[in-house]
């Protein structure tokens, strides 16, 4: 399994950045299957920072209306990784 295909993309919301400015950690949509060894591995090979530990959870997809129809969306992975002190992905850093 390739590095790029077990991270799907960041999780970018208010709460994530709080976390990313103050513990240092940074939030990773994965591939459901990944496991936390998987995912330390593709966050230090991809971003060249070392990972002090891996969180993962289910996230359960919320059902929708739009008028009469019911939908749902999908289920997914969220990771929230830990970085060791004076490591710093620059993706996140301010543009």
């Amino acid at each position: 399994m390739n590095d790029y295909n077990i991270i799907i993309g960041p999780v970018d919301t208010e709460k994530t950045n709080i976390q990313k400015e103050e513990q240092n950690k940074v939030t990773f949509e994965v591939l459901p299957t990944a496991n936390r060894v998987q995912i330390r591995k593709a966050v230090e090979s991809i971003f060249d920072v070392r990972v002090k530990t891996v969180r993962t959870m289910q996230v359960k997809g919320k059902f929708k209306r739009r008028g009469r129809i019911l939908g749902k969306r999908k289920d997914w992975k969220k990771a929230i990784v830990t970085l060791m002190p004076g490591s710093r992905i620059k993706f996140f850093e301010g543009a």
